[in-house]
């Protein structure tokens, strides 16, 4: 029993991983998220990391600071699907991932900084062209 009060629980990995995802997604440092809470950026180190769980008023409030609903920290989280353990869905990988490399991040900043609907929406048409471009090479 005490081995497992180590290792952090699925699920509060996933919902650090999700507040790390949009707190870079925004370009925000984990002090200044930190500060905007009142709590040190080791602690929201230990909240992304999955190692101290978030209560759900800092939940709450992170949701906030963050521009997101508290859902959005829970979609895709493990054991959603009913699966236990093995069920971690392969969408909250790719953007994981993506949003890990440093072209996927500036892409993405870039990408939210456009406000025309319709330039945003040929964008992606373009990415996907090239895209099947690539594949049917």
């Amino acid at each position: 029993m005490v081995e497992n009060k180590k290792k952090p629980n699925p699920i509060d990995i996933h919902v650090g991983s999700r507040i790390r995802l949009r707190r870079t997604m925004l370009g925000m440092s984990q002090e200044k998220l930190g500060e905007s809470l009142g709590i040190t950026f080791q602690q929201i180190q230990k909240y992304e990391k999955g190692t101290n769980r978030v209560g759900a008023s800092r939940l709450q409030n992170i949701s906030s600071i963050l521009n997101v609903p508290v859902s959005f920290f829970f979609e895709d989280a493990p054991g959603d699907g009913g699966g236990a353990g093995m069920s971690e869905s392969p969408s909250s990988n790719y953007v994981v991932d993506f949003l890990s490399s440093s072209e996927g991040l500036q892409l993405n900043r870039a990408f939210v900084k456009i406000s025309d609907p319709k330039v945003r929406r040929k964008l992606v048409d373009l990415v996907k062209a090239l895209a099947a471009e690539a594949e049917s090479e």
